[in-house]
């Protein structure tokens, strides 16, 4: 069942994905594994949107069979923290709409006890500082998946650091206090230099293990 619901998901196929991972979920099987081959599908739509297979509105409609079987997901996972351990403020970067990984991260670090403040898609800069400075959040995460997202990235954080709302890197390329994770297929060591990011991850399990060991809960 594990391929044929990988399929489901890689061709969008809304009804039969869910109901697949509710079949999954009621026959006891651990949501961590349905979690596993949501990623792996929806991973596989990335692609083929990268390949200019799959188009906005693809990614659109993927992202709304995230959110329900995330639904069901976090139905059969309670929350490992009985409070909120840190605030993130999320966000896809300006001229990316790309919000596939945003919406698993947003899962991950939601479940773990994570307040987490989702800006949506196509955040512009100026939007990002508007958050931190109403939320007071221990870490900014920008999303993206185009390349172009980069330098958008890289804006979003020159602008933080012009507002006096994250501390500039020292010679050590260190930041202290509030932090900047960075996400996307795309996204390599080099980027998080050129970004001036504190961590950079591609996977939202691992997001979750950073950010807690940045906030000495791991």
């Amino acid at each position: 069942m594990s391929e044929e619901f990988v399929e489901a998901l890689v061709e969008l196929e809304e009804k039969r994905a869910i109901k697949m991972a509710e079949e999954r979920l009621d026959a006891g099987e651990d949501p961590m594994d349905v979690l596993d081959d949501l990623k792996k599908g929806m991973g596989i739509v990335g692609d083929r949107y990268a390949a200019d297979e799959y188009f906005i509105p693809d990614l659109m409609y993927a992202g709304e069979i995230i959110e329900q079987i995330s639904g069901l997901l976090q139905e059969e996972m309670p929350d490992q923290e009985s409070d909120d351990i840190g605030t993130i403020v999320l966000g896809t970067v300006k001229d990316d709409i790309h919000d596939i990984g945003k919406d698993l991260v947003y899962f991950m670090f939601d479940l773990n006890g994570f307040d987490v403040v989702d800006l949506g898609v196509d955040v512009q800069p100026e939007r990002f500082v508007e958050a931190v400075d109403e939320h007071d959040p221990e870490i900014v995460a920008l999303s993206g998946f185009l390349t172009a997202a980069f330098d958008s990235m890289k804006e979003t954080v020159e602008t933080l650091e012009n507002e006096g709302l994250i501390e500039v890197f020292d010679e050590d390329g260190i930041r202290d206090g509030r932090k900047i994770m960075i996400g996307g297929g795309q996204i390599t060591d080099d980027v998080r230099n050129y970004v001036r990011a504190d961590g950079y991850e591609t996977d939202a399990p691992n997001g979750v293990t950073r950010a807690k060991e940045w906030l000495g809960v791991a």
